[in-house]
């Protein structure tokens, strides 16, 4: 889900005016002294010469922009109508275009009669999404930009149509909870909701999402993930009434899952079995379930987190493990990520190596496929690699108990 809201133009200044001169007064430009020529200019405004000293190392190597700023990468002019986010601009939100062809589609159509019943006065803009499981239409009722979440038809069709229905479903009875239990994280709106239908109407909230691709290439910024990893900890931390979750894993029939297929050997198996009847007596933790950075949307007020389909209570770190089975190229965040896991002690670390690994091997599973590509093939090393120091780390675990 993604934004719409517009946000407002800062004032421009006006320049000083200067008093008329006379016709045939106007003072011309001042004349450049001869005793020193002056030195040619870049882009930037600087003189070639000042940029070819300040910009060589010790070396005698050039420096990049960012170094001769002390470090600091050259941030680009903020136009107006952008906002800075983190010291980045964030682009204005305009209103979108009205695309005809992509509200025409079938599948559409029909998700647009099936909003239509519940909100009349929608008025859809934007198709952002059309899967094989959901659609997603960026539309406004009245002046309110909102986003409305459908079934698709294919997935009517589907072998996994009641999964998908009961998780449906489930987040729409987690947005219900949400208004009688407001959570301490930024999270959109609740708008309306068709349970029988499938339908879910949400706010559109401003920002951007955190990553486009599950497993993202590029990481976000360092004080973007401490951002996100504050708003999953403080998640994390709340304790609502217990009778509004469930518990979406089932710990013992997920071990048994992934050691019937191969993925875990007897050895892996019973470590973990043996860590998870020390964690018979923990207190689960409420987690988002899903906690990709694609699930999480980067405001001007903080991380807003989106598709709560899999909230529930969790063994504790569970929303950790999610993060840091898909920042697998930024070492720092990984090694914030263990820091916070074992900062709760010997049972949060059991637990989230717990996680960890029924986390990677479902990763695995949804990703080593046949026909996979070169990419794909790349990612694929990573998460066994990972998931074998995963295992490493259970077996150490076990030991110390």
């Amino acid at each position: 889900m993604y934004s719409s809201a517009t946000s407002p133009a800062p004032t421009a200044t006006r320049p000083a005016l200067r008093p008329p001169t006379a016709a045939g007064t106007r003072p011309g430009p001042k004349p450049v002294p001869q005793s020193r020529p002056a030195a040619a200019r870049g882009t930037d405004g600087r003189s070639t010469d000042a940029r070819g000293q300040a910009g060589r190392t010790a070396l005698g190597l050039r420096t990049p922009d960012s170094a001769l700023n002390g470090g600091v990468p050259r941030q680009a002019p903020v136009r107006p109508g952008e906002r800075m986010l983190r010291g980045r601009p964030v682009q204005p939100l305009v209103a979108e275009r009205i695309d005809p062809a992509a509200l025409q589609t079938p599948a559409v159509r029909a998700a647009l009669a099936n909003i239509a019943r519940i909100c009349p006065a929608f008025t859809p803009r934007q198709v952002l999404r059309e899967g094989s499981r959901h659609i997603l239409v960026a539309g406004t009722i009245g002046r309110a930009p909102v986003v409305a979440k459908c079934l698709a038809p294919q997935a009517v069709r589907g072998d996994q149509f009641e999964q998908l229905v009961a998780d449906f479903h489930h987040e729409v009875a987690v947005y219900r909870a949400f208004v009688r239990h407001r959570p301490p994280v930024r999270l959109p709106r609740l708008v309306a909701a068709d349970h029988d239908r499938c339908v879910l109407v949400v706010e559109r909230v401003p920002g951007r999402p955190a990553a486009r691709e599950r497993h993202p290439v590029n990481a976000p910024t360092p004080g973007e993930i401490r951002a996100i990893l504050g708003a999953v900890r403080t998640l994390n931390l709340w304790r609502p009434p217990t009778d509004v979750f469930h518990t979406p894993l089932d710990y013992p029939m997920e071990i048994a899952r992934f050691h019937s297929v191969g993925q875990l050997t007897d050895r892996d198996a019973g470590d973990l079995r043996g860590l998870l009847h020390g964690l018979s007596h923990t207190p689960l933790q409420l987690c988002h379930g899903d906690a990709l950075l694609s699930n999480m949307l980067l405001a001007p007020s903080g991380p807003v987190l989106v598709d709560w389909e899999q909230a529930g209570w969790y063994l504790p770190g569970y929303d950790l493990a999610v993060l840091w089975s898909v920042l697998s190229g930024d070492t720092a965040a990984r090694r914030q990520i263990s820091q916070l896991a074992q900062s709760g002690g010997t049972l949060a670390r059991d637990a989230f190596l717990v996680n960890l690994v029924l986390v990677l091997m479902r990763e695995i599973r949804l990703y080593d496929v046949p026909g996979a590509g070169e990419e794909q093939r790349i990612m694929i090393r990573r998460l066994y690699d990972d998931a074998a120091l995963a295992r490493r780390a259970v077996r150490a675990a076990v030991g110390t108990r």
